[in-house]
């Protein structure tokens, strides 16, 4: 379906974005592979989907609270494959204190990688993506684009704001052959979430089994994890024909969350 397309993932070495990243190339796009981790580790991971797929798959270690970086990054991708079809801004930190007590360093922190980054590679994709006529933009949201949780301020107002950008966008695009779309998953189990259930366990004496349950039954009415080749398949989902006509919206991948 998307042979010939060449598709950037944010923040894919692990995680939502490597599911993402796998299904794209699976639907044979050639991929440029984004973030940080063990250089040995991202090479096993790189030239795995290439051989598996027979795909072209790139790394580019752009630092994603650096705008700058963040344009060199689409700048070099359309040198090095002479197009840019999809860009998925997926990469996210987060942190979590009572508002009166957040650091302004680590505000600063999840507005630049969470928001600013989204920003500034979609403005510098949407230009190659209109002279083909053909471009997706998809941003990787949250729930919390949607709805608040108590103690994560910075990461509520990133995803609100990445979802008024994804409108914007989407508007001043619109008729041109580019689309952009946001997608707000809720519990996905990686290896972040992962870590928040071994904490609960730690902490209230409880199996892994029991944490995991904990933490659906607060906020997910499905008392299941959405994975990471789920979301993957949501976004190859906007990148299909079907999709031609879906921009400036959200889709959310979240078992019920926000339908409460």
């Amino acid at each position: 379906m998307l042979k010939g397309k060449v598709a950037i993932v944010t923040g894919s070495t692990s995680g939502i974005g490597l599911g993402i990243a796998r299904e794209l190339a699976r639907l044979g796009a050639d991929i440029v592979l984004n973030g940080f981790g063990d250089p040995g580790e991202i090479e096993k991971i790189r030239s795995g989907i290439e051989r598996e797929d027979g795909v072209r798959v790139a790394y580019d270690g752009a630092d994603m609270s650096d705008g700058e970086a963040v344009r060199g990054m689409i700048a070099a991708t359309i040198e090095n494959f002479g197009r840019l079809d999809i860009l998925v801004n997926n990469a996210g930190i987060q942190f979590t204190a009572p508002v009166e007590a957040f650091p302004p360093a680590k505000w600063k922190a999840i507005l630049d990688i969470n928001l600013s980054a989204a920003f500034h590679g979609i403005a510098s994709a949407v230009p190659q993506m209109k002279k083909q006529r053909w471009g997706r933009i998809v941003n990787i949201a949250s729930t919390h684009g949607l709805v608040a949780s108590t103690h994560k301020a910075a990461y509520v107002a990133a995803k609100h704001g990445l979802l008024g950008l994804t409108k914007v966008v989407g508007l001043e695009t619109a008729g041109s052959g580019v689309t952009c779309n946001a997608v707000c998953p809720g519990w996905v189990r990686t290896p972040l979430v992962e870590k928040q259930i071994s904490d609960i366990a730690a902490e209230k004496g409880i199996s892994q089994k029991q944490a995991a349950e904990e933490l659906l039954s607060e906020k997910q009415p499905s008392l299941d994890f959405a994975s990471p080749k789920q979301i993957g398949g949501t976004v190859a989902f906007l990148c299909s024909a079907a999709a031609d006509q879906i921009t400036g919206t959200t889709i959310s991948v979240d078992g019920g969350w926000t339908a409460q």
